[in-house]
């Protein structure tokens, strides 16, 4: 498939670009497709599929929260010839008391993940659980920039997955024979409470971060006073309560069975990324 590109959707984001970025560092085509960026693509505009998808054998596809668009561009994908495809999916779709799911996203990449299992072609699907990143690239790093972390996380604890792993993963399912058929749920190699991440952080930075539990109502009150609509807070606030639970504090054993090595720890990530405002 070498000579084919390989299509990455969501190029630009924590996964895809780290998976782009791999496979042109092993000398693999790549058409990256987003929204903005080298290839143009929208999830929501089907008139942009049939230009991501022309000569690709392999795709690596990140879909679109709260939509059903991954089953008929599967069939898009199967109709132009693409043999295998790596589907982006998440901790806790088999559990519907994971999350309470206001907006139907659970439904949805439940749907997507079956279209890929019924397609007929080579399919992998990842897995990953919180994002180790999200400290500094996603969710966290607004509140870790300012030097204060204020969740309704109490002492909640999760084994954050480095989105290296998740690329690597990616990509050696994308390239290499022996992954079709899986699923790999992705995380660190130990459970990490926020409190301890935060320590973490301050001490390769050299900054002073604190975690700051916060009751349930408290976060969302802060959140509405910021301007954000009640609703929108309370997802949010829904977004946290595996966090809290603990429902992501086990390990799962996907980085191994896939490149036959450990996962990072969140040490490592919090050493190698990169963080405003570092001191030093």
């Amino acid at each position: 498939m070498a000579e084919h590109p390989i299509l990455v959707t969501g190029a630009t984001g924590k996964s895809g670009r780290r998976v782009v970025s791999r496979l042109r560092a092993a000398g693999h085509p790549v058409r990256a497709a987003a929204r903005s960026g080298e290839h143009p693509f929208d999830w929501t505009d089907a008139s942009t599929w049939d230009a991501a998808l022309e000569g690709v054998r392999a795709a690596y596809l990140v879909q679109l929260d709260g939509t059903n668009l991954v089953r008929p561009f599967v069939e898009q994908a199967r109709k132009h010839g693409v043999r295998r495809i790596v589907l982006a999916s998440g901790r806790g779709i088999d559990d519907p008391g994971y999350v309470r799911d206001r907006t139907g996203m659970r439904d949805g990449i439940a749907d997507s993940e079956a279209a890929v299992r019924e397609s007929g072609l080579e399919w992998t699907i990842s897995r990953p659980g919180w994002f180790a990143q999200n400290f500094n690239e996603g969710f966290f790093a607004d509140a870790i920039a300012a030097g204060e972390l204020r969740l309704p996380a109490g002492d909640g604890a999760a084994t954050f997955v480095d989105a290296e792993d998740i690329a690597s993963v990616v990509v050696a399912a994308l390239t290499e024979d022996g992954h079709a058929g899986q699923s790999y749920e992705l995380s660190g190699p130990r459970a990490v409470s926020l409190d301890e991440a935060v320590t973490t952080i301050s001490a390769v930075t050299g900054r002073e971060i604190r975690y700051v539990p916060l009751s349930i109502e408290d976060y969302i009150a802060e959140l509405v006073d910021q301007g954000l609509p009640r609703v929108e807070a309370e997802i949010f606030a829904d977004v946290i309560e595996p966090l809290r639970e603990g429902r992501d504090a086990h390990v799962s054993d996907g980085v191994q069975r896939a490149l036959g090595r450990p996962p990072r720890s969140f040490a490592e990530f919090a050493e190698t990324a990169v963080w405003p405002g570092k001191v030093g």
